[in-house]
C-alpha cells in the first residue's frame, strides 16, 4: 500500500536479470485484519472473478480425499462466526451468501493452486462448507458457481532480504517486496465464465475446454521432481533446487524418477514428455534462482498426495516397480522426523508436523515401525496405500537404503539399480 501497488517482478535466467514494475493492483484488503472490507469488495456486483493463490493448505481439505476437512479449527470457527470467517473457503461461502441475499450473480471462483483438478476440488469445498452452513447455499453454490480449472507454471522462489537489496540497486529506489522468478511462465485456464472475463490470451495465457492433461503433467513431472528433490537434496547439504540439480547424482535421479513418472502421464495436444522433462532440468539448474529445497518441503503433508502418491497409485496397479518414488517418500519421512543426516534438528513447518514426530519417536529406532507409524496416517496415504504390500515393501527397502547411505548415494544406488 506505501508503494501505490505497484510491484516489480524480476526475472531471472542465470546471470542475467530484467526488471519489470507491475501496476495492476488498484487496492488491497488484509483479510485477519478486516474481514468485513474484503467481504464488503467480494460482494460490490463489479467485481465478477476472485482468484485465489493460498497455497495447498489454504483451503483446509483433506488432502488424500479432496473432501473438506470438517474438524479443521478454522472451518469449525467459520461455522461458529460465519460473518466474520478466518479461512478462504469461509470467505467465499460468506460472499457469495451476501451476493445471492442481494440478488447479486455469483462471481466465478478462480484457484490458482497446486491441486488436482483445482476447481473442482474448491468448487466441492466450498459447496460443502456452504451446505454445513445452510443445505440451500450449498445447493446454490454447487449449481450456480463457476470453479474453472487452472494450470499456472513458474517457478518463483520466496524473496529474500538479499533479493530486495540487490533489485533496489538496479532498479533506483527502493522496493520493499519484489517477486523473483524465471523466465518461464505457463497459465492454462479453463474457459468457463459466466459472467465474463478479461483477455488473459493477449498476455499469454491459453484457454482451453480442458485443463487436466496439462494439470496431471506439470503436477507429477515438475511438482513431484520438486517435491523428491527438496528432500534428498536438504537431507544430503544442497540449500537450493539449483545446487541439487546440478550435482550429478541427482540429476541422473530426476531423469529415472522422470522415467517413472512418464508413463503415468498423458501427454497434451503437442508435447512431448522427453523434451518436457529435459527442459524441466534445465530450468531446475536456473542458479539465479535461488529457490531453496527447505521451501518446497513445506507442507508435505499436503502436498504429497496429489505430486507424488496418485502417480504411485497408477504404477502400482499396473505392476510396475517404484524405486525412485520409494526414495523420495523416504527422504520425506527421514526429513519430517526433525534430525538430518548430520544430527542437526530440521525446521520442518507442516500442518501434521507435531503428530507426524510423535508417531515416529513412538515407532524407536526400528526403522520398519517408522515406516508403518507414518502410513498409518490415512490424511496422507489415504485408506488404500498402506494396506498395498508392495508399497508399504518399497518404502521400508527404500527408508533402509537412506538410513545405511545417506541420502546421495541412496539417490545413486537406486538409479544404478534402475
Amino acid at each position: 500500500a506505501p508503494q501505490d501497488g505497484l510491484y516489480t517482478v524480476a526475472t531471472r535466467e542465470d546471470d542475467r536479470q530484467e526488471l519489470r514494475v507491475i501496476g495492476s493492483l488498484c487496492g488491497l484488503h488484509v483479510a485477519p485484519e478486516d474481514p468485513a472490507a474484503l467481504l464488503r469488495a467480494m460482494t460490490d456486483p463489479r467485481i465478477r472473478i476472485v482468484s485465489l493463490t493460498v497455497t495447498e493448505k489454504g483451503y483446509c481439505h483433506d488432502p488424500a480425499s479432496g473432501a473438506l476437512d470438517e474438524a479443521h479449527p478454522d472451518i469449525r470457527h467459520d461455522l461458529a462466526t460465519p460473518g466474520a470467517p478466518r479461512s478462504a473457503p469461509g470467505l467465499l461461502v460468506e460472499a457469495l451468501r451476501l451476493r445471492r441475499a442481494a440478488g447479486i450473480a455469483p462471481f466465478t471462483v478462480l484457484c490458482c493452486d497446486n491441486l488436482p483438478a483445482n476447481g473442482a476440488t474448491v468448487g466441492r469445498v466450498t459447496a460443502r462448507l456452504g451446505a454445513l452452513r445452510d443445505p440451500g447455499l450449498g445447493a446454490w453454490i454447487a449449481g450456480e458457481v463457476a470453479f474453472p480449472g487452472t494450470m499456472v507454471d513458474r517457478i518463483v522462489p520466496a524473496t529474500t532480504a538479499e533479493d530486495r537489496a540487490a533489485i533496489a540497486a538496479a532498479l533506483g529506489c527502493d522496493d520493499a517486496w519484489p517477486v523473483v522468478g524465471e523466465a518461464f511462465s505457463q497459465w492454462v485456464i479453463e474457459d468457463h465464465f459466466p459472467l465474463g472475463r478479461p483477455a488473459w490470451e493477449i498476455g499469454g495465457a491459453t484457454l482451453v475446454a480442458d485443463v487436466a492433461p496439462f494439470e496431471l503433467m506439470k503436477l507429477r513431472m515438475l511438482n513431484g521432481a520438486h517435491s523428491a528433490l527438496a528432500y534428498l537434496g536438504y537431507l544430503a547439504g544442497h540449500e537450493t533446487v539449483a545446487e541439487a540439480s546440478n550435482d550429478p547424482v541427482f540429476a541422473a535421479y530426476l531423469h529415472g524418477l522422470w522415467a517413472e513418472i512418464a508413463p503415468a502421464v498423458p501427454a497434451p495436444p503437442g508435447v512431448d514428455l522427453r523434451d518436457y522433462a529435459a527442459r524441466l532440468l534445465a530450468r531446475f539448474r536456473n542458479r539465479a534462482l535461488r529457490h531453496r529445497t527447505w521451501q518446497i518441503a513445506m507442507d508435505g503433508s499436503q502436498k504429497l498426495p496429489q505430486r507424488l502418491l496418485e502417480t504411485m497409485r497408477t504404477r502400482l496397479a499396473g505392476g510396475q516397480p517404484i524405486p525412485h518414488f520409494a526414495l523420495a517418500i523416504a527422504g520425506w519421512l527421514r526429513y519430517v522426523g526433525g534430525k538430518g543426516e548430520d544430527g542437526a534438528t530440521i525446521d520442518v513447518r507442516d500442518p501434521l508436523a507435531v503428530p507426524l514426530r510423535q508417531a515416529l519417536e513412538a515407532a524407536g529406532p526400528d526403522p520398519v515401525r517408522q515406516v508403518e507409524a507414518a502410513l498409518g496416517f490415512e490424511a496422507i496415504f489415504g485408506h488404500d496405500l498402506g494396506r498395498v504390500s508392495a508399497f508399504r515393501a518399497a518404502i521400508v527397502e527404500a527408508h533402509g537404503l537412506l538410513l545405511r547411505l545417506g541420502a546421495r548415494e541412496a539417490a545413486r544406488a537406486v538409479t544404478l539399480l534402475g
